[in-house]
């Protein structure tokens, strides 16, 4: 499976919703990895370009379904940024593009041809819990990083 682009489901005769102005980081909550990663981009991201919501939380659901992506999925931190999703290898090397030199230079790996760096993002995201670990129940923001997180 592949990484995969959404645009965001309207329904017939709606007007679609208005887009959230930053970018959206979704990611498992209860995951070490993830939990550090997003840890990772707060750190390097002072100007809070990115927001974010686990994937378990009530808003991480609403944009799954908002997008088509299946109620549940786990499989991958999901970049939700101009009306699309980006999944696995492509969602990791936007984010980093997003976060200004020296990371944004990794966003050059967007150009090995996405079936391998999916391969190598699959195996870590299968892998997560028994190299990592993880926690029993999602993280909870600091009151300093609070306002960056969806609910």
């Amino acid at each position: 499976m592949t990484a995969q682009h959404h645009s965001a489901k309207t329904p017939q005769g709606a007007s679609p919703e208005p887009e959230t102005a930053a970018p959206v980081i979704l990611f498992d909550g209860v995951c070490n990895l993830c939990n550090g990663t997003v840890n990772f981009i707060i750190d390097r991201d002072p100007e809070a370009h990115f927001r974010f919501a686990a994937l378990q939380s009530q808003a991480g659901q609403a944009l799954l379904t908002r997008y088509g992506l299946p109620e549940g999925y786990l499989d991958s931190i999901v970049l939700v940024e101009g009306g699309q999703t980006h999944t696995q290898s492509t969602s990791m090397l936007k984010i980093l593009q997003g976060l200004g030199a020296p990371w944004n230079w990794l966003g050059m790996f967007l150009l090995v041809p996405q079936p391998l760096r999916d391969g190598a993002y699959r195996l870590i995201a299968r892998n997560r819990y028994r190299w990592f670990g993880k926690q029993e129940t999602c993280r909870v923001p600091t009151e300093d990083i609070k306002t960056r997180f969806l609910e």
